[in-house]
């Protein structure tokens, strides 16, 4: 097995671990086990669980949130939004248990202390990322920022349930929910 692959397999029985037993929970020793091989060679690749999980979180669950955005092709913001969400029906295995641990530190359920600040910052800057997508389509009106934080609010929803609860929503329900907060407010 090259070295890659077997970075790539220790990641994979990781996320098992640390989706059932949690940060805390999950041991270095098991996951060696797993893995079939021994705990100088789970060392070797990263220096400690901490170092393993940040890289799942930090490296892992971002590039997923990334790659996902740059799929949508759409210039008609509803239709971005319900593309994102609709997408995360197909994520892989692997991508669907990272996302849901990713979800997990975002929520504050697991991870460590330092974790938790990186995703406080991130969830700080959620607000202006997604008024930056949507209000160039809003019409201008006082209330806009409170519409950006509906829909924030819908997405997280949307997402807990196709991430965290393992359930399949179908495009023109996602559509329909996006379009009850954005539709009357959009330029036309």
């Amino acid at each position: 097995m090259e070295e890659n692959e077997f970075r790539v397999k220790i990641k994979e029985i990781a996320v098992d671990h640390f989706e059932r037993d949690g940060f805390y929970g999950a041991t270095i020793r098991k996951i060696a086990s797993d893995a079939g091989c021994s705990l100088p060679m789970i060392y070797y690749y990263y220096k400690s669980k901490k170092e393993l999980f940040h890289e799942i979180i930090i490296k892992d669950y971002f590039e997923i949130l990334s790659r996902q955005a740059k799929k949508i092709e759409s210039k008609n913001i509803i239709d971005f939004y319900t593309e994102f969400v609709f997408e995360l029906n197909h994520l892989n295995r692997y991508d669907k248990k990272v996302y849901r641990l990713g979800v997990k530190v975002y929520l504050a359920f697991d991870g460590d202390d330092e974790l938790t600040t990186i995703m406080e910052n991130w969830e700080k800057s959620i607000v202006d990322r997604h008024s930056q997508l949507v209000l160039p389509h809003l019409k201008s009106c006082e209330n806009n920022v409170i519409v950006v934080k509906t829909l924030i609010h819908l997405l997280e929803n949307l997402i807990i349930s196709i991430v965290v609860k393992n359930r399949y929503i179908a495009k023109d329900e996602i559509h329909e929910e996006i379009s009850a907060i954005l539709a009357d407010k959009l330029n036309m």
